[in-house]
């Protein structure tokens, strides 16, 4: 067998084995900042609907356009297809620099009945790190479980939560984030504003859907792990100044990544080492202020990696790029997290990514892996110390598994195990049963 498909097909093994554990981290290119050539560079086709028009409408969560979405994972039965029915959503939102950005995702309405009181319930499900090309995004990845074209490798890991949702009677929506689908501009990825606007934004749309059974009035919950963690925190932190209209039962956050400067220590030189350049492809994104620094300290090697990265999802990107370190990627051989430390701006940045800083919105679930060193325990739970702090209802979960070699096994790992309790918890709080909290204990928690 050729190496190239020997490596195709290692690709597709890793990917497929470890699927749920391709998440987060933080902190460039010359051209990839535009967003105007990065499907080209790998041959993907994205579907013209996820290509923006020029004019939006001025309501944050307004709908530009719709369209029936395809399951991939879909049976019949007698009351409709299971799970249910799929909507392929664009919206608008308000990105971090407060100009409207388009927004594309997914609305499941279920075929399983509510069988609680009051009406359907809707949760808004975060996905976890994708990668940055269009073709990665989480609804597409509903359509398409498992992405495998030219060198693009694929995994729709956030149907399994999606899935175990719509199965209760919960209608789903799912944000792709801005940039990741909408073939309009790169996706910012961890920019805590842009993903929380991006999360309280899809709520908005799924009540706008004409056949939509959720209302105002139906119970909201937030969903995300690692990526999508951050983005559920940080929602739960914006709702009350940016969504008054938007009021959270409950909110799951796992695994967040709300201190990236400790995350983007922790994942260079790890198997999801790409992520780094996710984060300041993102980064130049939001704030063309960087590029400067990026032309200063980044090398041809780093800037090609940068423009390649753009395009790739998470599969691909562990086998191109896992375990190496941003040393190569660097003029003097420094690392990007001594390149921060060097540079106030580069710091003052990642202090306004932060989460942290406000109290969160209605009772809230944190989970986080005591071993997870790829976005690394301390900093997740020091984020509950700080809601606590500031009188959040906050349920803290330390996940206590095995320390294995892998930093993305060790991140991956509870992911699965915990997401069981983590969705019985958020049905309680649909179902309208208070959490009191446990920060009490926090001071004898891992």
């Amino acid at each position: 067998m050729p190496a190239r498909s020997r490596t195709r097909l290692l690709a597709v093994a890793v990917t497929t084995a470890t699927a749920a554990a391709c998440l987060a981290a933080q902190a460039l290119p010359a051209g990839a900042a535009d967003g105007t050539a990065r499907d080209a560079a790998r041959a993907v086709t994205v579907p013209a609907f996820y290509t923006p028009p020029g004019d939006l409408p001025d309501a944050d969560g307004a709908l530009v356009r719709t369209e029936p979405l395809p399951l991939a994972l879909s049976l019949p039965s007698l009351n409709g297809p299971l799970p249910g029915r799929a909507t392929r959503l664009m919206y608008k939102s308000t990105d971090s620099g407060g100009g409207p950005v388009a927004v594309t995702g997914a609305y499941i309405e279920p075929t399983a009945a509510w069988t609680g009181s009051g009406p359907r319930p809707l949760v808004a499900v975060a996905p976890g790190t994708m990668g940055q090309g269009d073709q990665c995004a989480a609804s597409l990845g509903l359509q398409h479980p498992l992405n495998i074209d030219g060198d693009t490798v694929s995994v729709g890991y956030e149907d399994i939560a999606v899935y175990r949702l719509l199965a209760k009677g919960v209608a789903v929506v799912v944000t792709d984030y801005a940039g990741l689908g909408a073939t309009d501009r790169l996706h910012t990825y961890v920019n805590r504003v842009d993903e929380g606007h991006a999360v309280l934004d899809a709520v908005r749309a799924a009540r706008a859907l004409p056949a939509a059974s959720v209302t105002a009035s139906s119970p909201v919950g937030l969903f995300g792990y690692s990526q999508g963690g951050g983005a559920t925190a940080s929602a739960a932190e914006l709702q009350p100044a940016y969504a008054p209209d938007v009021r959270l039962a409950g909110t799951y956050v796992g695994a967040p990544p709300a201190e990236l400067t400790e995350v983007t220590a922790a994942i260079d030189g790890s198997e999801l080492a790409g992520a780094l350049g996710w984060s300041l492809n993102g980064f130049l994104q939001s704030e063309p202020e960087l590029r400067p620094l990026a032309e200063k300290h980044i090398n041809a090697r780093g800037r090609a990696a940068l423009d390649d990265l753009a395009t790739r999802c998470v599969g691909d990107a562990i086998f191109a790029y896992g375990y190496q370190r941003s040393t190569a990627w660097t003029n003097d051989g420094r690392s990007i997290s001594d390149i921060i430390r060097s540079e106030p701006l580069l710091q003052d940045f990642l202090a306004e990514q932060r989460i942290g800083g406000l109290k969160p919105t209605g009772p809230v679930r944190l989970a986080t892996g005591v071993n997870d060193n790829l976005v690394p325990h301390g900093q997740a739970r020091q984020l509950a110390v700080d809601w606590c702090r500031k009188g959040g209802n906050v349920t803290y979960k330390p996940v206590i598994l095995p320390n294995v070699v892998s930093p993305l096994l060790n991140h991956f790992a509870p992911l699965l195990t915990d997401q069981g309790e983590a969705v019985d918890w958020l049905m309680d709080r649909l179902s309208g049963r208070s959490a009191s909290g446990n920060c009490w204990s926090m001071p004898i928690q891992p």
